[in-house]
């Protein structure tokens, strides 16, 4: 499985949009073939700050992941809400196995 850790720290008047935003695009990349997990989270102790962890079963899901309507809509939606970039941090996935 591959495992990627997103972070994201988001302007606070843009904490809502950001949310919704993101909502859809859980919801599209939860229906595509090779997910497993596509969380998003928030910081119990600073809501600007949020996590999304993407489980794929292959290293090429997840880059077809970026391919998607909902992905590329989401990227493009998001980008001028967050302080700086996104940092991903990619994760072979052991356990549970895909």
């Amino acid at each position: 499985m591959h495992v990627t850790i997103v972070h994201v720290q988001v302007k606070p008047e843009h904490v809502h949009d950001f949310i919704e935003a993101s909502r859809l695009n859980h919801e599209g990349s939860v229906r595509e073939p090779g997910n497993r997990r596509f969380d998003i989270l928030q910081s119990a102790d600073d809501p600007t700050k949020f996590g999304l962890y993407e489980a794929y079963v292959s290293a090429e899901d997840a880059v077809a992941h970026k391919n998607t309507a909902h992905y590329l809509k989401w990227r493009d939606t998001v980008a001028s809400w967050m302080v700086g970039p996104r940092q991903g941090v990619s994760y072979k996935g052991l356990y549970p196995k895909a």
